[in-house]
């Protein structure tokens, strides 16, 4: 099941394969907010976002056919599996659309998987990978509608509090909706949990105004990381139980967001890592005065730098 005691049972899974990254607090008056926050830097996981969690959850405790494993992905995802792949003697195929940077591409040519260029979004490239399964009996391992995903990216929030004492809000970003709903699977309700996405890419949004998962177009600079044309179905229940609400950030956001993770503490965030601290940056979400604000900054794959 994907709750806490499952998260607890993957975590001892795959800690000896992942870093625990580390957590800072900063003055929210450097950023003109009120009161201080807590980021957790998943940016400097391996493969430079969380998606390693999931990653080696799958690796490690499905059963791996000698074809290995295949993952369809914007890029982190794909990165993700190829490092774990590699770091467990796995063959692994990648499939990742026109839309993925060339930056996401290259890390995962580094780690020794295959790549194959398919379609134009996120959705087309599962599509091709899906094709590829049938053919070959590899192994899928979805980027956020699988048990052992969710389970293996919840682990991020068991790390946040243990790591942090008296959370009462966290902000995440959302794209297929696997990490969110780890999070708020590990969390219960114990904790706030918001949703961030950019309004061109919405589907959590959408999908909790429509009762369920519906398409959405995608688009937008973080399309290739936060771009899912619907979220998965293992995670809708958990965010209608306990995601308190989802916010909506421009590009725009994204981009100061990005500037001012950059300018203030040298972090080089890639858009859809940049979104949550966007959306208090912005005051698509704004906390009291008194709230203990914890903020995902999730990923540091990206080609270039707003930099001001």
């Amino acid at each position: 099941m994907i709750d806490r005691a499952g998260i607890e049972d993957a975590y001892g899974h795959i800690a000896p394969f992942l870093r625990r990254t580390p957590v800072i607090e900063v003055d929210g008056r450097d950023f003109g907010l009120a009161g201080p926050l807590h980021l957790k830097l998943e940016l400097l996981q391996h493969a430079s976002s969380f998606k390693p969690r999931g990653a080696f959850m799958n690796l490690l405790t499905r059963d791996v056919p000698p074809a290995g494993v295949v993952a369809a992905s914007g890029g982190n995802h794909g990165a993700a599996v190829a490092y774990a792949a590699m770091r467990l003697g796995i063959p692994a195929k990648i499939f990742v659309p026109t839309v993925s940077p060339q930056a996401k591409v290259q890390r995962i040519k580094d780690y020794g998987a295959e790549v194959v260029i398919a379609g134009d979004r996120y959705a087309d490239a599962l599509a091709a990978s899906e094709d590829w399964i049938a053919a070959s009996g590899a192994l899928s391992v979805h980027a956020y509608d699988q048990v052992e995903t969710l389970l293996g990216q919840g682990t991020t929030a068991l790390e946040f509090e243990n790591q942090v004492s008296g959370l009462d809000t966290v902000l995440v970003a959302v794209g297929g909706g696997g990490f969110i709903g780890g999070i708020a699977a590990w969390f219960g309700g114990r904790v706030k949990v918001v949703g961030v996405e950019p309004r061109t890419s919405c589907a959590l949004h959408s999908a909790l105004a429509a009762g369920g998962p519906v398409d959405v177009e995608v688009e937008g600079i973080a399309a290739d990381s936060l771009g899912a044309r619907s979220v998965g179905g293992l995670m809708y229940p958990i965010a209608a139980a306990h995601v308190a609400e989802v916010v909506l950030v421009e590009d725009e956001d994204i981009r100061a967001a990005q500037a001012a993770l950059w300018n203030q503490l040298r972090l080089v965030a890639e858009p859809g890592g940049a979104a949550a601290f966007a959306a208090v940056l912005s005051g698509a979400y704004r906390p009291r005065p008194d709230e203990r604000l914890g903020v995902l900054v999730c990923g540091g794959n990206t080609d270039a730098l707003p930099l001001g």
